[in-house]
């Protein structure tokens, strides 16, 4: 076509962009909210059972407004998601909440470094043919049935969470789920079957994560506060056997409440089975590149386990350990530099803001600040009441900061309470942990959401009406173990 005829043709202009009422609703909510609490008078202190008071700062208080409306501007999804993660920053340094150099600096925080050597982990496991073989595998075993699929992706998701970081799990799994769903036959289209395998990817791969310390950093720090606190330690089989029972049990909970609340639209796919067996025959024998990545994978998942108890391997951080493979996937050509363009960046970026506002509590005292005044109003409460009020806090706490500044957070404080209830410190310690595993409400609570999110099959707030659910019902089953199960097995709940 010639430039004359391409004249020509008539324009057409774009179609006019409709007022988007809602989003700007709860664009200004949150900056509202913001400001209005930026502006606020001096809060009042806080006073630990101790006597010792905790002044918040206008720093301080300008974070707990900024933690507001990013969490509004999260769950309502505004603007993307990461880049409410880039305003987190931004808001920073122009409100003079923390210096630019210290609230951009998080960004490139190791754990943020460490979920995209999980991500790329699972984009090797796609590039070299792995993701589906493993997938027909699978299908091959669960059968046709829609929800026995479902059970056996929440199963294999769990069971992984035992043995490797949760982040890459859900990287690992993330692909495979991709796998599987377009076998489903709907394309790209969202249905409840996908909200339920990527929602409840996210969700086991927080259940099965605290069953052992390997699963994520939060149980190592809460083991080493105990252990300052007591003088104990907590064996790798003790925490075993106290999460077991309730990790699996949440397991077995999530997939009765999907297949109830997300009822698939096909009972089965039809074929399925001889299908998947068919494909997987014709993929034929392991090829060099699949066992290059699983050799890398394995040496990476084992240096990592070997790391709390190898004396040379204890000091190296764990981002570090991850991002060797990340290495190794270019130097060997598994991967290729137009491979970059395949990361979720908007994911990045939301895991970069969460440890920014993170550090943000953290270092401007606001964090310590709403603890002390949270945990004050169960100092003279029932020992049951004042348990779950810890673990709830946790449980809020984890859905804004990462779990493991949750519980560093959290512990120092309720365990000092306890002590004037009479309280054990190891139920304090394991349902906190119990909560801090599992953030079902937020994208930034933890890295298996925000990867699940990438699927495109939910929305931030879909995810966080299905999560209110089921965090209602991880405090219900928490509170029946607390009181039953826990002391049957020999866990000290009050001492004398």
């Amino acid at each position: 076509m010639t430039d004359a005829q391409a004249d020509a043709l008539p324009h057409v202009a774009p179609p006019a962009r409709r007022f988007d009422a809602r989003k700007w609703f709860f664009l200004l909510l949150g900056l509202g909210v913001f400001l209005a609490v930026y502006f606020m008078p001096p809060w009042p202190e806080a006073i630990d059972p101790a006597g010792k008071s905790f002044q918040l700062s206008p720093e301080g208080k300008a974070a707990i407004g900024l933690f507001l409306m990013a969490g509004i501007w999260w769950v309502f999804e505004v603007i993307p998601i990461g880049v409410t993660a880039i305003a987190i920053g931004v808001f920073q340094a122009l409100f003079l909440i923390r210096p630019a150099r210290e609230a951009f600096r998080d960004f490139m925080d190791p754990s943020v470094m460490f979920i995209f050597g999980s991500i790329v982990i699972g984009l090797a496991f796609t590039r070299s043919g792995l993701t589906r073989r493993i997938a027909y595998r699978m299908m091959a075993v669960v059968g046709e049935n829609s929800n026995t699929i479902l059970l056996g992706c929440l199963v294999v998701t769990a069971a992984l969470a035992h043995l490797m970081a949760h982040t890459a799990v859900a990287a690992t799994m993330f692909p495979i789920l991709l796998a599987i769903y377009a076998l489903y036959g709907e394309g790209d289209k969202r249905t409840n079957f996908g909200k339920s395998l990527f929602i409840g990817m996210a969700y086991a791969a927080g259940a099965g994560s605290i069953v052992t310390f390997l699963g994520a950093a939060r149980g190592p720090a809460a083991a080493g506060m105990y252990k300052e606190f007591t003088g104990n330690e907590i064996g790798f089989f003790e925490l075993t056997s106290y999460m077991f029972l309730i990790g699996w049990g949440m397991v077995f909970l999530i997939w009765l409440y999907l297949i109830t609340f997300l009822k698939p639209e096909k009972k089965s796919i039809p074929g399925l089975r001889d299908t998947v067996r068919r494909l997987a025959d014709g993929l034929g024998p392991l090829t060099g590149r699949e066992w290059l990545v699983l050799v890398i994978v394995f040496g990476v998942v084992l240096t990592m386990s070997l790391k709390g108890v190898v004396p040379f391997l204890q000091p190296i951080d764990r981002a570090a350990l991850m991002l060797v493979s990340t290495l190794l996937f270019f130097i060997l050509g598994v991967l290729t530099v137009k491979d970059l363009e395949e990361i979720p960046w908007n994911i990045i970026l939301l895991f970069s803001g969460a440890m920014s506002i993170g550090f943000c509590l953290w270092q401007t005292g606001a964090a310590e600040w709403m603890a002390v005044r949270w945990l004050g109003l169960l100092r003279g409460a029932h020992w049951f009441v004042f348990v779950l009020g810890i673990a709830g806090f946790v449980l809020l706490m984890t859905n804004f900061i990462m779990n493991v500044a949750a519980i560093a957070i959290v512990l120092p404080v309720a365990l000092v309470i306890a002590g004037y209830l009479n309280v054990a410190p190891d139920v304090i310690v394991y349902a906190s942990l119990v909560t801090a595993g599992m953030p079902f409400l937020l994208l930034i609570g933890a890295a298996p959401n925000a990867i699940a999110y990438d699927s495109g099959q939910f929305s931030t707030g879909e995810f966080f009406r299905h999560g209110l659910l089921l965090s209602v019902a991880l405090m219900a089953v928490l509170a029946l173990v607390v009181v039953t199960i826990w002391p049957l097995m020999g866990m000290p709940i009050l001492v004398s």
